[in-house]
């Protein structure tokens, strides 16, 4: 069986330029394998630090994590990220979000309404052309979120939106895969 390769290279310590290899030394201190849109990210030094910087900064703010997985998996499923979408199954269990939470993410739903408000906003950005309806925004500040969360929330949705991006045009396979083709080709 012959999986996919990527259109642009996916780099690890040993290829990526030299100004990217200390941010994927940090991601594999961590312990794990290097995801692949890390690896292509790597690519352009640049982008691989201005990502690692604004996730960071996100992953640190006022929303909380659970709501950060089920934004992304929102946009995952809008913008049909069939990368996105089998990375973020598993960071959302993670985080312990349950089987039937991540469903209802992504419809930009959940059982909590506070966390289904914040994604009936995000549902209307992502669907208007313009400004969301004002509605929207009414109604998440009326749930609670405060403005520094709704912030978040669209910083999120721009997060979510350029890993997508990334992973449609260099056509990325999902982590695993290339490993998965190794074991193959060994066999």
């Amino acid at each position: 069986m012959k999986t996919k390769e990527s259109r642009f290279q996916v780099h690890d310590e040993l290829t990526a330029p030299e100004r990217s290899v200390p941010i994927l030394k940090g991601a594999l201190a961590g312990g794990g394998q290097l995801p692949n849109f890390i690896g292509v990210l790597a690519g352009s030094p640049a982008v691989l630090r201005a990502y690692a910087r604004f996730r960071s900064e996100l992953r640190n703010g006022a929303l909380p994590y659970a709501t950060q997985q089920r934004i992304a998996l929102a946009v995952a499923e809008h913008q049909d990220s069939e990368y996105g979408l089998s990375t973020l199954q598993r960071t959302a269990r993670d985080c312990g979000l349950g089987l039937d939470e991540i469903a209802l993410a992504r419809e930009f739903d959940s059982r909590d309404e506070r966390e289904a408000t914040l994604l009936r906003f995000v549902k209307a950005l992502l669907e208007s052309d313009g400004a969301p309806p004002r509605h929207k925004h009414e109604e998440a500040l009326e749930a609670g979120w405060a403005d520094e969360q709704i912030l978040e929330a669209i910083a999120h949705v721009a997060l979510a939106t350029f890993g997508n991006l990334v992973t449609r045009a260099g056509d990325v396979p999902r982590d695993g895969s290339s490993e998965e083709a190794r074991l193959q080709q060994a066999a």
